[in-house]
């Protein structure tokens, strides 16, 4: 029997995002009954490797020229479990549960708002309305992700057990701020601008530097908790920035205008931003 190799490749970007999945239910497996550290610890570096294979399912679509509709809704139902529920549970049995009914609230906020999010990006992506391509319109529910797991990682590096009642508050207090940035319109940069120039190797450079610093003052572990901590609070400084500079324009609109300005540039790019390029590129934006 003669394989269609031109079919098969269309299996390929989906083995990639089933892997995802496959990484995501074996965190919630890891998490489930009476979890130790070590095993809260496995979860953790399962949807760190999950981010990987979810990284590159669309780009390999896009070498072999096998994007499809299909493949974006199973990225998305990917997502929900690697992204979504599973570290929101790892967080729920990491540092949560003390809390009680609270702590089961703020983690299945955690995993609500990513699934929000993704509904909201399908619905704009149906429409064929992205908004820029040099933003992500609310957090990414990865990086959401990813910063609870860096936390998660870093911290049992450090002391090799979950937290203690003291560090409970404050992991609660992220892991709202998380959910509420990924259904917020806060925007953040995909960086899908930037190019190999003079200045963006200083910035490379900059950052591998800053990186090293912290490695070495801490832990390797605490990297990877900066790097995601410094780029949640560029986007939120930068949407205060922009929000700030146009609170005069905005004084002089009446309340309805106000309103329907502010929520169509929530989604829309401003003058100097280019329209997106490839729709074919939309499962990034996720």
């Amino acid at each position: 029997m003669q394989i269609n190799l031109r079919k098969a490749m269309f299996v390929l970007p989906n083995l990639f995002t089933v892997s995802s999945i496959f990484l995501g239910f074996y965190a919630l497996v890891l998490c489930a009954g009476d979890a130790t550290p070590v095993k809260l610890y496995q979860a953790a570096l399962a949807i760190f490797f999950a981010m990987f294979f979810d990284a590159f399912d669309g780009r390999v679509a896009r070498m072999t020229k096998t994007q499809s509709d299909f493949g974006v809704q199973l990225d998305s139902l990917a997502d929900v479990i690697s992204f979504g529920v599973a570290p929101g549970l790892l967080v729920y049995k990491w540092a949560l549960a003390p809390l009680g009914l609270l702590g089961l609230f703020v983690s299945f906020a955690f995993a609500a708002c990513g699934a929000l999010r993704l509904a909201r990006f399908n619905v704009l992506a149906m429409r064929g309305d992205k908004g820029s391509s040099r933003f992500f319109v609310g957090l990414p529910i990865p990086l959401a992700a990813g910063a609870i797991v860096a936390i998660v990682i870093a911290h049992y590096r450090t002391y090799g057990r979950a937290t203690t009642p003291a560090e409970v508050a404050p992991v609660a207090v992220v892991v709202a701020l998380l959910a509420f940035l990924m259904v917020s319109t806060v925007r953040y940069r995909t960086f899908k601008d930037a190019h190999v120039s003079a200045r963006s190797l200083a910035v490379m450079g900059f950052l591998a530097v800053t990186g090293l610093a912290v490695g070495l003052a801490t832990r390797a572990s605490f990297v990877l908790v900066v790097y995601m901590g410094a780029y949640i609070a560029m986007g939120l400084a930068e949407s205060l920035f922009i929000h700030a500079r146009r609170i005069p324009e905005l004084a002089r609109l009446s309340p309805a205008v106000r309103a329907e300005l502010e929520a169509d540039e929530a989604l829309e790019p401003s003058e100097d931003e280019e329209e997106d390029e490839d729709k074919d590129e939309r499962d990034e934006y996720v």
